[in-house]
């Protein structure tokens, strides 16, 4: 049976994920707070700073960044700007 969280991002009951995907109390603050549909939004924006900006993951401030980003977006409903990318809604 599918386990339903009030999602932050989203503002509304939907399907939690189905397991921790993130450590520690973050990773536990995501799996108790948002949704599968707002964890695939931010792995899309993830994806996409990772590229433009040349991101390493083996860099600790890199990481660091990536996390930053994501509290950002999925808890405090800023967006991730990414140069010259605008999104097909604003085309």
């Amino acid at each position: 049976m599918a386990r339903n969280v009030f999602c932050e991002y989203l503002k509304k009951e939907a399907e939690g994920l189905d397991f921790q995907l993130y450590p520690g109390e973050l990773g536990k603050r995501i799996f108790d707070s948002i949704s599968k549909q707002a964890w695939s939004e931010w792995i899309k924006k993830q994806t996409m700073l990772v590229n433009e900006k040349k991101l390493n993951m083996m860099d600790s401030e890199h990481r660091k960044l990536l996390e930053t980003e994501m509290v950002k977006f999925l808890f405090e409903g800023k967006d991730v700007h990414i140069e010259g990318y605008v999104p097909e809604d604003k085309k």
